[in-house]
């Protein structure tokens, strides 16, 4: 039997009666854009994070690039962010127009150095864009103070860090906004592409609902500024609204499967996933580190073990962004991650059995790679 690095099918099965019902009681609604299903998970994804704000859109992309439109993010201003990141973090940013700024990240956790971004800040710098990597948060603090001391807006890619909290706070409730992902794979996901953008501020939330049907006014009959037709669906907004009330059981299962992986492989010499502290990790992936990573990957897979890498080209190496000047100094550690992590088995219905099994297989390989 073969482990693949994320499988929804045993979740789906444990589940598959709410999520059957919550699809037949959009279907039964009438409404299908845009109803009450929409409206419910927007103000009760706000509430579990305190914030008086929810605006759903249909993916984790376009809740960047239609968050930095909405502050006001465009042409001839920069943005601070981080080139181990995935690429749509870069194609939000350079879609609206604006110059994306790669900072290093901090061999620790791999997370945006803070040091480094206040060195790239410019006169034409305009927003710090931290990721939220693998389920544990940048230095918020240390951001929060430099945005303040240059007048910057934050804006929190939390595309991977569902109910990561720092310091008791959670994920998304530091910047002006935060852009969410719910792809399948994500600690809250949808079946299909979905996102969201929170905010505590009323100008933003208004920008966003015009911004996301088409630049249209609440009427929808007049348009006051280009928008895109950016809709969260009613089928996955009442999906998630379903799965957002057993969002933290999903967290609790992956902090114990990350805290098997980190019993079981202490004394090896891979690099485990270290939690910054004053970080609760919510693990959305389990990053590993080694030197010869990818022979490791080749050598599990006849044991049906897959595992996967986040990411082997940083943004700033990728053809597709060759038009973009690179401003922000020297990208070291994120050059030398590209070589080296790789991502073990996680997700919530992962059994014990697979685990176990992906753990003796490295064990075994380990020692001949």
């Amino acid at each position: 039997m073969t482990t693949r690095v994320w499988d929804y099918l045993a979740e789906y099965e444990a589940e598959r009666e709410d999520i059957l019902d919550a699809v037949d009681q959009v279907f039964r609604s009438g409404q299908l854009i845009l109803g009450p299903s929409v409206s419910g998970f927007e103000e009760e994804f706000a509430a579990y994070h305190g914030l008086a704000h929810g605006v759903g859109v249909d993916n984790g992309t376009n809740a960047l690039a239609l968050s930095l439109r909405a502050l006001g993010v465009g042409p001839g201003d920069e943005v601070i962010t981080v080139s181990n990141t995935a690429a749509p973090t870069v194609i939000a940013i350079d879609q609206v127009g604006a110059t994306p700024v790669f900072v290093d990240v901090r061999e620790s956790d791999y997370l945006m150095d803070t040091a480094r971004a206040e060195a790239a800040i410019t006169p034409r710098t305009r927003c710090l864009l931290p990721v939220h990597l693998y389920g544990q948060c940048a230095d918020l603090p240390a951001l929060e103070e430099l945005a303040s001391r240059h007048d910057l807006v934050i804006l929190e890619d939390c595309a991977q860090s569902h109910g990561a909290r720092q310091n008791g706070r959670l994920a998304g409730t530091t910047g002006r906004a935060a852009a969410f992902s719910f792809y399948p794979t994500k600690v809250l996901g949808a079946y299909g592409d979905a996102g969201a953008v929170i905010t505590d501020d009323a100008a933003t939330d208004a920008a966003l609902r015009r911004l996301r049907y088409y630049g249209m006014d609440q009427q929808r009959s007049v348009v006051r500024t280009p928008g895109h037709n950016s809709r969260l669906d009613e089928v996955h907004a009442e999906i998630l609204r379903r799965k957002l009330r057993r969002l933290d059981g999903y967290i609790e299962a992956r902090r114990r499967i990350a805290a098997r992986y980190n019993r079981a492989l202490a004394g090896t010499d891979l690099v485990l996933p270290a939690v910054t502290p004053g970080n609760d990790h919510v693990y959305y992936l389990y990053v590993a580190r080694h030197p010869r990573r990818d022979a490791i990957i080749e050598a599990l897979r006849p044991h049906g073990v897959h595992l996967g890498v986040s990411y082997r080209r940083p943004v700033h190496t990728m053809d597709g962004f060759a038009h973009l000047e690179r401003t922000g100094g020297p990208l070291p550690v994120t050059e030398a991650l590209a070589d080296e992590i790789f991502s073990l088995p996680m997700y919530p219905s992962l059994s014990e059995e697979q685990q176990d099994k992906v753990i003796a297989a490295l064990h075994e390989v380990l020692r001949t790679v």
